[in-house]
C-alpha cells in the first residue's frame, strides 16, 4: 500500500513538472483566467491536458519516437507553434485593452482550443514526451533514495503512477487559474498587466521557435 502511494506521489510530481514551469502554456492559462474567470482559465488548461493525453497515447502506440528520428517532422511542428504563439500574443495584447467579456461556453471553447493548438505543436512538452515521458511510461522500478540509507522504491509503468500524473496536472489547472482569479478581484489593475505579459511571454517563444524551426529545417 505505501509502495503505490510512493507511485502515485511520483507521478503528481511528475505532472507537475511538465504542467508548472512558466512558460507559453501557462501565460495563455493566466491570461484567461484574470480576462475571463476561472473557468476559462480551467478550461484552456483542460485544452493542454488533453494535447498531454495526446501525447500518451501517441507514446504508447511509439509514434512519438518518429520526431526524434524525423528532423522535418520536428522542426515543420516548431514552426507552426511559432505562429500560431506570435498569432496569439497580438491577441493577448489586443484583449488587455478590451473590455471584460463573461462567461460563455464560447469564451471557454475559445480558451480550450486555443491552449490545444499551443500544447500540441509545443516543443517543450514534445521533448518531456520524449524524456520524462519515456520513463514514465517504461516498466521497471527505480530506488529514489539510491546512495541514501534506507529505500523507497516507485514502480513505473503502471496505472498507479500514469493516475498520479495526470491528477497532478488537474491540481495545476484548477488551482493556478482559482488563485490568479482571486487575486484579479483584489486587484483591478491585475487583468491588463497580465494580458500584456502573456502577450510578451508568447511573442517571445514564437520567436525562439521559429529560429529553431529555420536553423533545425536548414
Amino acid at each position: 500500500m505505501f509502495a503505490a502511494l510512493v507511485s502515485a506521489f511520483a507521478g503528481v510530481v511528475l505532472g507537475l513538472s511538465l504542467a508548472a514551469p512558466p512558460g507559453p502554456m501557462n501565460a495563455v492559462i493566466a491570461e484567461e483566467s484574470v480576462l475571463r474567470g476561472w473557468r476559462s482559465g480551467f478550461f484552456a488548461g483542460l485544452g493542454a491536458m488533453t494535447a498531454d493525453a495526446c501525447f500518451f497515447v501517441l507514446a504508447l502506440a511509439g509514434v512519438v519516437t518518429v520526431v526524434r528520428e524525423a528532423p522535418l517532422v520536428r522542426g515543420l511542428m516548431v514552426g507552426v507553434g511559432g505562429l500560431l504563439m506570435l498569432y496569439f500574443a497580438y491577441g493577448a495584447a489586443k484583449d488587455a485593452t478590451s473590455t471584460f467579456t463573461t462567461d460563455s461556453v464560447d469564451e471557454d471553447a475559445r480558451g480550450f482550443r486555443k491552449a490545444f493548438a499551443l500544447a500540441i505543436t509545443n516543443p517543450f512538452q514534445i521533448i518531456w514526451w520524449l524524456t520524462a515521458g519515456v520513463g514514465l511510461l517504461d516498466p521497471g522500478q527505480f530506488d529514489v533514495l539510491s546512495g541514501l540509507p534506507g529505500h523507497l522504491t516507485v514502480s513505473t509503468g503502471g496505472p498507479i503512477i500514469i493516475v498520479g500524473f495526470f491528477l497532478g496536472i488537474a491540481c495545476w489547472i484548477t488551482g493556478f487559474p482559482a488563485a490568479l482569479s482571486a487575486a484579479e478581484k483584489r486587484i483591478d489593475s491585475l487583468a491588463p498587466a497580465v494580458a500584456y505579459i502573456s502577450a510578451g511571454i508568447l511573442a517571445l517563444a514564437g520567436i525562439s521557435f521559429l529560429y529553431d524551426a529555420v536553423t533545425t529545417l536548414a
